[in-house]
């Protein structure tokens, strides 16, 4: 069990309201310290307010899966059945690992876990079994909850308990048992009072834990439902990946409001017009997105015919300003796992004055509950106006990690010069950040060697000890190659063992068990040594500039002699459409070696490549082709063809 470094995890007292500038600090009398309170929060209850709506709405729809609604008398009840078929085998406290997509399964699922006690740790619908063994040898996990045929070998032999989840809908289980593993458990359980616990990037090269209580996500939901007025009759989506924690915020603040939880199909991820029609067929008012899937919304005119009223995006830096024509109120989240989902958010409409404005917006002010502090290295706030690392404390902060170590070393006492009695304890996020004058923030960047792909935050020495688990890989280094636009992707370099000589698409197929998609490199490189520093450390610095030397041009600007490579004899024959599907590719994947023969996600390609690919494509041809035509396609020669057939057969003129 986790104690915090130095009081309950929870603090007994309210947070002041506003801006606290009266601190006893070591800065100029003249200077304002860089602190920051939001608005007097207290913890309420999740489950319960669940139940309330059961009880007293029991016929308002609770979940829309395609065509089939469950109210919440239906989702009470298939919770109730599965909560009752599990009470033998979990205990509360327990950890059960929860191997389902985005859908009434899921949400039935996390009901159950809630009403037992037990400790949510959702796992994504296709778990790396590399990964998912790291994660049970560590932790104690009970069981695994899931689709067998996609479970570890090592549960899919174990018990099986079949469990009345629902298994039509949209991505639905063909059949979803509770699996138990005849191997030894981990150690290491959920600390008292978990509601859920996540996984994050460790840079042991295993994936840390870390937990968090019903009390702090009940403030973010409070939250939620008072700045974007979610009731019954609104419809809230489900659309993150359920790998990371954001999907809590959606889940729960639908089932707390006595609003309707809509699943998103999964090709809602991989096309930004598929995306928007999902949100206009279904009639969405709330959404909640990664900040890389709408991006591409924000490059072309707004839909105006959606019921969409409010979009929080959060996962990544915003590049731009929502331009006036967006109808939907957008907030820029900002929040760390460790600090329950969101923990700033800046609001932003289509009649603000800077609407439209190509410069970054900040990650705004405190939510309610939170405290905010911009510290120098020794802890002590800084002045407003001047860069340091965030700290943030008060109710949003986790349980802390499933490791008591690390724990003690990401949450710390506050400076004395904080001199805020109600914040105990604050958690080391590990951004630079500067505060403004009205207490907001922006994000300049991260401290340390974490950086983050997709909106998803991945320390590299993760995937090179992943890369380092391969026999045939003596030393892996990864970088990060960023574009014009600050979009970056990962690049693995790797000094091959004696003798070994692996193609570079068996060592990414390798690596794939063990790290999530959006920590697979999109590009691997075969080296003979590292440059060293003047400390004899690898020069880091000089291997991205390396692969930065090696990145092809922009498709616009490709030659025909660019396709030099893999293809290089069929250079002469390509067609255009050929040349602007492959540079494209190979532009966001970073691999020049790919070629028209190779297959989109066997070349490293991931959903967000393929959003960006075809958004490219829709820009260059005016031709609008979907992700599932990209994914059946034999290979990139092929999809051309299939751009080169609806090119064909436009009428001419249009």
């Amino acid at each position: 069990m986790i104690q915090s470094p130095a009081a309950p995890a929870v603090p007994a007292m309210p947070l002041d309201t506003g801006l606290d500038t009266g601190l006893a600090t070591g800065l100029d009398t003249g200077s304002v310290p860089s602190v920051a309170h939001g608005p007097t929060a207290e913890p309420t209850r999740v489950l319960a307010h669940f139940e309330d709506w059961a009880r007293n709405t029991p016929q308002a729809p609770a979940v829309i899966d395609g065509t089939r609604i469950w109210t919440y008398q239906d989702l009470d009840a298939a919770a109730a059945l599965v909560a009752a078929d599990l009470a033998d085998r979990v205990r509360p406290g327990d950890l059960v690992g929860v191997c389902l997509d985005r859908s009434t399964a899921l949400v039935v699922t996390a009901c159950a876990l809630a009403r037992l006690g037990a400790v949510y740790l959702p796992l994504g619908p296709r778990p790396g079994e590399r990964r998912i063994q790291a994660v049970t040898e560590d932790l104690d996990v009970a069981c695994l909850i899931g689709d067998p045929g996609v479970l570890p070998e090592e549960h899919r032999s174990g018990e099986h308990f079949p469990l009345p989840l629902p298994t039509d809908g949209v991505n639905a289980p063909a059949v979803a048992v509770a699996a138990f593993a005849d191997s030894v458990r981990g150690t290491r359980r959920a600390p008292e009072g978990a509601l859920y616990a996540v996984l994050t990037s460790g840079s042991t090269g295993r994936p840390k834990a870390v937990a968090v209580a019903e009390s702090s996500l009940s403030v973010a939901l409070d939250w939620y439902r008072s700045e974007t007025g979610l009731a019954p009759g609104d419809r809230q989506s489900l659309l993150i990946g359920v790998a990371f924690d954001p999907h809590l915020l959606e889940l729960w603040a639908a089932l707390t409001s006595g609003a309707a939880l809509v699943p998103a199909p999964d090709d809602t991820r991989w096309d930004s017009h598929v995306l928007t029609d999902w949100w206009r067929d279904t009639g969405l008012t709330h959404a909640v997105a990664a900040t890389p899937t709408v991006e591409p919304l924000l490059d072309r005119p707004w839909p105006q015919d959606l019921k969409l009223r409010h979009l929080v995006v959060g996962g990544d830096r915003m590049r731009r300003r929502p331009a006036a024509d967006v109808t939907a109120t957008v907030h820029n989240a900002y929040g760390p796992a460790e600090a329950t989902v969101v923990t700033t958010t800046h609001t932003m409409r289509g009649t603000d004055p800077e609407a439209g404005d190509q410069s970054p917006p900040p990650i705004g002010t405190a939510l309610p509950g939170v405290t905010l502090v911009v510290t120098d290295d020794e802890g002590r706030p800084v002045a407003r106006g001047q860069e340091g690392e965030l700290r943030v404390g008060g109710h949003c902060l986790a349980l802390g990690y499933l490791d008591p170590e690390l724990t003690a070393r990401r949450f710390t006492a506050p400076a004395p010069e904080l001199g805020t009695p109600a914040v105990d304890r604050l958690y080391r996020t590990g951004d630079r950040v500067r505060m403004n004058s009205d207490g907001s923030l922006d994000f300049l960047g991260r401290l340390d060697d974490q950086v983050k792909i997709s909106g998803v935050r991945i320390e590299p020495v993760e995937v090179e000890a992943a890369f380092e688990q391969d026999p045939r890989v003596r030393t892996a280094v990864v970088t990060v190659l960023r574009d014009s636009s600050g979009h970056g992707r990962l690049v693995a370099h790797v000094r091959l063992a004696d003798g070994a000589e692996p193609a570079a698409g068996d060592l990414l197929a390798a690596v794939r068990s063990w790290i999530p998609e959006q920590a697979v490199p999109t590009a691997v490189r075969i080296v003979d040594g590292f440059p060293l520093d003047a400390n004899g450390k690898v020069d880091r610095p000089a291997l991205a500039a390396r692969a930065h030397a090696h990145a092809p041009e922009s498709p616009m600007t490709a030659a025909t002699d660019d396709l030099a490579g893999a293809d290089a004899d069929a250079a002469a024959v390509a067609t255009a459409t050929e040349r602007l599907v492959l540079t494209t590719v190979r532009d966001l994947l970073g691999r020049p070696e790919t070629g028209l023969d190779d297959h989109f996600s066997d070349a490293g390609g991931t959903s967000v490549v393929a959003a960006r690919l075809l958004a490219t494509v829709e820009r260059e041809t005016g031709v609008r082709l979907r992700a599932p035509e990209l994914l059946r396609s034999t290979n990139l020669r092929a999809f051309a063809a299939l751009l080169d057939q609806r090119l064909t057969a436009r009428p001419e003129g249009a």
